[in-house]
């Protein structure tokens, strides 16, 4: 199920908020279970048990693990088997095709027979919620987590249908104390509200228009240096206003059924560094990768090398997390390296002397370079699209009908206030902290124009789903 389709907004929406604040407290959470299930199997019902045996093993590992009497040797067990389930599970329905179709690749090349590959649907939301299971089975062995106290809460953390789907990734320590009790105000109700409409505003009236432009220039045969700049900048917009977006539309959600979810957006087109972008972009993600990747393989602290090492490892498994495909390898390679140059330059870089401003460009240009590879299929068309941007590909007739279609004044007008958002420092999640009449009046007609531009649209999912 989609935030934005009229049988969320309209039919399931209202009757899981009127049943869940029907119901007492202790009943709560069950409820919100068994409605995120319903939200979480609408489109494949099957994709349910996947859920469920992570939520079970997950559940019965951390009890191991926490039991006064067991063996260390049992708790370290119980922590292997957690992950090598949660990331067999997400290997498998992410990884197999991709390791299948390139080893068949080299088979070809060696002139060998090829092996066959079986077609395997990747369930939607399956990389969140198997880093979230994992992530509480570590922390309970680590001991910065309690163990759940009841197996209904902790199948509540892990299918609250708010953040399911595409994040954030919340831990189980940071809503630990709110599955066991959290309050329930009128503003904190109204204060979600509002920052779900942001967040549905910026999807369906800012992301969506700029994702027909990028799908129209990345899918054209032959593109000018003007057009594929224009094509790159609305990518840009699109990817971030469509998942600032769903986390914006997640936490509301939260909020308005009593939960705090941390903040997964903070003006990241606004960092002056690589290194600064990552503590803006999907910070989630971003911390997430830090506490369970970076500083277990040794973080900063064995040495410069090694710190480069882990750096480069820990984007290159974050490239590959998005997605199956080289181009994403590509992409965390990139952001890798980036990150590795700018901690070996440090202070003794031009880059730091110059104004704040251009700092500013040059890394939302070095972070275009970079969608270039996110966005395209193969390398071979990144590679192409590079060309183009730097007036290396040959312009075709083709290219002037492409110029009718891009350069309309609704278009103009979209990328202008995706310009001007994107770079002003107050963000959503923080205007929608207390609410005022003026704010109330200015939310209205937006959420209006966001529904009739819903049902003017073609059916559009979040980007984060195929990931």
């Amino acid at each position: 199920m989609v935030f934005t389709s009229h049988i969320f907004l309209f039919y399931f929406l209202p009757c899981a908020l009127l049943v869940y604040y029907l119901l007492p407290f202790r009943f709560r959470n069950a409820f919100l279970t068994l409605a995120s299930y319903l939200f979480y199997g609408w489109w494949m019902p099957w994709f349910v048990l996947l859920m469920m045996t992570s939520t079970v093993v997950d559940y019965v590992c951390a009890k191991i693990i926490s039991a006064s009497l067991a063996r260390r040797s049992h708790r370290f067990a119980a922590l292997v088997t957690s992950i090598v389930l949660n990331l067999g599970l997400l290997g498998f329905f992410k990884y197999y095709m991709f390791a299948a179709e390139t080893l068949n690749r080299l088979l070809e090349l060696f002139g060998a027979d090829v092996l066959r590959v079986f077609t395997v649907v990747l369930p939607i939301g399956i990389s969140f919620y198997t880093f979230q299971t994992m992530s509480y089975t570590i922390d309970v062995y680590r001991g910065v987590a309690p163990p759940v106290k009841s197996f209904s809460d902790f199948s509540c953390f892990v299918s609250l249908f708010p953040q399911l789907i595409a994040g954030p990734i919340v831990r189980y320590n940071v809503v630990a104390e709110q599955l066991a009790s959290r309050d329930h105000t009128v503003s904190k109700f109204a204060s979600g509200s509002s920052l779900f409409i942001l967040g549905f505003a910026k999807k369906t009236l800012l992301a969506n228009p700029m994702g027909e432009v990028a799908d129209a220039v990345f899918s054209a045969e032959s593109l000018c240096s003007t057009d594929a700049w224009f094509g790159i900048l609305a990518y840009a917009f699109q990817i971030y206003f469509d998942f600032s977006g769903y986390s914006d539309m997640a936490i509301g959600l939260g909020r308005m059924l009593g939960f705090e979810f941390p903040k997964n957006f903070n003006a990241p087109y606004l960092a002056d560094s690589i290194t600064d972008f990552w503590r803006r972009w999907h910070i989630s993600l971003s911390t997430f990768l830090r506490d369970y990747l970076y500083i277990p393989l040794g973080g900063n602290r064995k040495g410069n090398v090694r710190t480069y090492v882990n750096l480069a490892i820990v984007m290159l498994l974050g490239g590959l997390w998005h997605g199956a495909n080289w181009v994403f390898v590509a992409w965390g390679l990139f952001h890798g390296l980036l990150l590795c140059l700018e901690r070996f330059l440090g202070r003794r870089s031009v880059y730091n002397t110059l104004p704040r401003a251009l700092r500013v460009g040059m890394t939302f240009v070095l972070v275009l370079f970079s969608w270039v590879l996110f966005r395209s299929p193969t390398m071979t068309d990144a590679s192409g699209y590079f060309a183009s941007l730097f007036g290396f590909s040959e312009s075709t007739t083709s290219a002037m009908l492409l110029a009718a279609e891009l350069y309309t004044p609704s278009h103009f007008v979209v990328m202008t206030l995706c310009a001007a958002l994107a770079i002003q420092p107050m963000q959503s999640f923080e205007w929608s902290g207390e609410l005022s009449w003026v704010k109330v009046l200015l939310l209205l007609p937006l959420f209006l124009l966001a529904i009739g531009q819903m049902f003017g649209q073609a059916f559009n999912p979040f980007l984060y789903f195929q990931f």
